[in-house]
């Protein structure tokens, strides 16, 4: 995916980075910083774009290793 290229993001992502944009150009920012900043925080929030394949976020299980008990005569 080339920078800049959106197509990787689901359409909720999209609109979450254009009401975080308005909110920046609210403040004063300019329409570059904004946007960039947008998305930004919707990166930071979600991990960046549509993730494919099942089980994703689910945690590896450790399990610890278990010491053996020696019967001593």
């Amino acid at each position: 995916m080339p920078r800049g290229d959106k197509s990787k993001y689901t359409d909720k992502q999209i609109r979450q980075a254009e009401h975080i944009e308005d909110s920046y150009r609210e403040r004063g920012l300019s329409e570059e910083e904004a946007e960039a900043r947008a998305w930004a925080t919707v990166n930071k929030i979600d991990g960046g774009g549509k993730k494919s394949g099942s089980g994703r976020g689910k945690k590896k299980k450790k399990t610890s290793v278990k010491k053996t008990v020696t019967a001593s005569a």
